[in-house]
């Protein structure tokens, strides 16, 4: 393990660090999802989407080191199939949040698990990272070292953790502003409906 785990120079390791943090920070389909869980379910509801993702990215990581992903990539059609599925899951969601009841963190609490679940089927089901795995993560193999699905993995593995944590961050903050917002409004669900509806439509279209 200690071979496997030095693949890498320092300065290498920083640069795929900082390369994945960058992406992370930037505002994508993970964080307009933990945001809009976050503002109708509370900040645990936030941190729960967040997580969701991350077991998401998972999967993205071991179809890379399978091989697979190189396979799905390389069918257009395949990638065609889990976006319009991903964008339809979005729209149903979109549809439940608007018509839900006040959104609150006592109701936040109860739906912790329905909330990771979206996070997690939003990710499985959206094809933007099978595309980014295979083009970031083997910029960092080293030749001549661990077996290349061992390095995908331990990479993948290490960008997982961190995307995770940025991801929870976004979401509880959405989630406290959420409860700020509450006292003096009653459309936050509606709120979040808008940017499921809005995630689903880049989805849908951004192909």
């Amino acid at each position: 393990m200690t071979d496997l785990l030095g693949f890498l120079t320092p300065d290498q390791f920083l640069t795929f660090l900082i390369g994945g943090l960058v992406v992370n920070i930037a505002p994508g389909a993970d964080v307009v999802l933990a945001t809009a869980c976050g503002i109708q379910g509370g900040p645990r509801a936030g941190a729960m989407s967040g997580l969701g993702t991350g077991f998401g990215v998972l999967w993205h990581i071991a179809l890379a080191a399978a091989g697979v992903a190189a396979l799905i990539a390389a069918h257009p059609g395949a990638l065609d199939v889990l976006r319009w599925i991903g964008a339809g899951y979005l729209v149903w969601l979109a549809v439940k949040a608007w018509n839900a009841g006040p959104a609150g963190a006592a109701r936040g609490q109860a739906d912790l698990w329905r909330a990771f679940r979206k996070g997690a089927l939003t990710n499985v089901l959206n094809p933007k990272p099978v595309l980014f795995i295979l083009a970031f993560l083997p910029q960092f193999v080293v030749p001549g070292g661990p077996p290349v699905w061992q390095q995908i993995a331990v990479l993948g593995l290490t960008f997982a953790f961190t995307g995770t944590l940025v991801t929870m961050g976004y979401g509880i903050a959405a989630g406290y502003a959420g409860q700020a917002l509450a006292r003096r409004m009653g459309a936050l669900n509606r709120v979040a409906a808008v940017l499921f509806a809005g995630l689903a439509a880049r989805l849908a279209l951004d192909g």
